[in-house]
């Protein structure tokens, strides 16, 4: 029986869209795409997300590819791309009805050490408590193996008693490599709350 719903976070519970950050900046389109290839889209940004570099290290290492007269318009987006957050659609309210069936929810992220905070800032982060294992925090990020059996042991959990959705369908192979049971999210509620169904999940 499914007992805990685990969350990713960008793409799921969040809106993460590069392109629509930078457009904020008011560049050239050509210049937009720069931005966020070598922002969002950079080794930097999974170095972010693993813990293994500091936010100054990382934006040294993008400079290189960044010129000089969009440096500061790149360094605006990549600290407030958070600003203002922005969750997906229908998020709330399947969160709200999952706690409120008496479901355990829990957030599993690849997200650099900035989530503890961005994270409040989200409506449905209420219902989460503490209960995240966030990769930065860890060193491990998804879809290897170790990360998912360090959230096992972390909360204490059986596998077989959860259910996993993620937006990354590498992340989802990653999470059946070890037991543990998921939905791809697409993007369309409803049809989450359709797949959730079909896996036996009160919704």
């Amino acid at each position: 029986m499914i007992r805990n719903i685990l969350f990713d976070m960008g793409g799921v519970l969040l809106r993460f869209e590069p392109e629509t950050f930078v457009t904020r900046l008011s560049l050239s389109a050509e210049d937009e795409t720069l931005i966020a290839r070598e922002v969002f889209r950079s080794a930097e940004w999974v170095c972010l997300d693993r813990g293994s570099m500091t936010a100054d290290e990382a934006f040294a290492s993008m400079r290189a590819r960044i010129p000089e007269r969009l440096c500061a318009a790149a360094r605006e987006i990549y600290d407030h791309w958070d600003e203002p957050i922005l969750a997906t659609e229908g998020t709330e309210e399947l969160v709200r009805e999952l706690s409120e069936n008496g479901y355990g929810l829990y957030l599993l992220s690849n997200a650099g050490v900035r989530h503890r905070e961005y994270w409040p800032k989200l409506p449905v982060s209420k219902y989460f408590g503490d209960r995240l294992m966030v990769s930065a925090f860890h060193q491990l990020m998804k879809p290897e193996a170790a990360f998912y059996e360090k959230a096992f042991e972390l909360f204490g959990l059986d596998r077989s008693e959860c259910l996993f959705i993620d937006d990354n369908p590498c992340n989802m192979e990653g999470a059946w490599r070890v037991g543990l049971d998921g939905v791809v999210y697409h993007g369309d509620p409803t049809l989450l709350r359709q797949r959730l169904r079909e896996k036996g999940v009160r919704v």
